[in-house]
């Protein structure tokens, strides 16, 4: 009896908590049906983000929405003592010349215990006011939560797929052609590149987003069995 209780005490706690929940997230697939479903996670939140004023509110959706801590609130460990030049084509779209001082941040974001993605930032400390720097240079503060005061505006200049779940010529293939296993989901899935305005239209920033696996680690409804992993396998003569 005693073994009984506990069960149900850890079954009480697991639902209650959408981070335990998470935690406990089913492998993805790897059939048809599993990587077709997998794209469709990935170009919604890609739509989301691309149609976003700021990465990081669409991030804490993204975690509320799918139940993925108890608390969905972004955290953005800073990785101090990291450098990486600007390049002359950032300092043209931030408008500012070879000599003008650029600020380098990388930062990891996470919810709970997911991490989502990792972001580059080159910004201009000019044209943010001494608490945004503060912020940005001593506390793991998102770049975004930061400088929300800005009235900030984002032009992506590049949105990329950095893996495709579906292979190529897969509209051509049988579907029935799977391995019927786990499906490998590689560390990071798509990225993207913009730049930040001001509500003046100051371009004062140019961030590069790469979104991980993580954003897939989230507590799935049951699915029926695909077809081709529980066919029996053919009789031998």
């Amino acid at each position: 009896m005693r073994a009984v209780a506990i069960l149900a005490v850890t079954l009480l706690a697991l639902m209650g908590n959408p981070s335990a929940r998470a935690q406990t997230a089913a492998p993805w697939p790897d059939t048809y049906l599993g990587r077709v479903e997998v794209l469709a996670v990935m170009e919604g939140l890609n739509a989301r983000l691309l149609a976003s004023r700021s990465a990081t509110a669409t991030l804490e959706a993204w975690c509320a929405d799918h139940g993925m801590a108890a608390t969905p609130r972004l955290a953005a460990h800073l990785q101090r003592a990291v450098d990486k030049p600007a390049s002359q084509e950032t300092r043209q779209r931030l408008s500012v010349g070879p000599d003008a001082i650029l600020k380098y941040r990388q930062v990891r974001l996470a919810c709970g215990d997911h991490v989502l993605s990792e972001a580059e930032n080159w910004y201009v400390p000019e044209r943010l006011t001494p608490e945004m720097n503060r912020l940005l240079e001593t506390t793991d503060t998102p770049f975004g939560r930061a400088v929300q005061a800005l009235g900030t505006t984002r032009q992506t200049i590049d949105a990329r797929f950095l893996w495709h779940p579906l292979p190529k010529g897969w509209d051509q293939a049988s579907p029935s052609a799977s391995s019927c296993g786990d499906l490998a989901i590689p560390g990071q899935l798509f990225q993207h590149r913009a730049v930040l305005f001001t509500a003046e239209r100051a371009p004062f920033s140019e961030v590069v987003e790469t979104y991980g696996a993580a954003i897939l680690d989230f507590r799935r409804a049951a699915r029926a069995a695909d077809p081709a992993c529980s066919a029996s396998p053919p009789s031998r003569p």
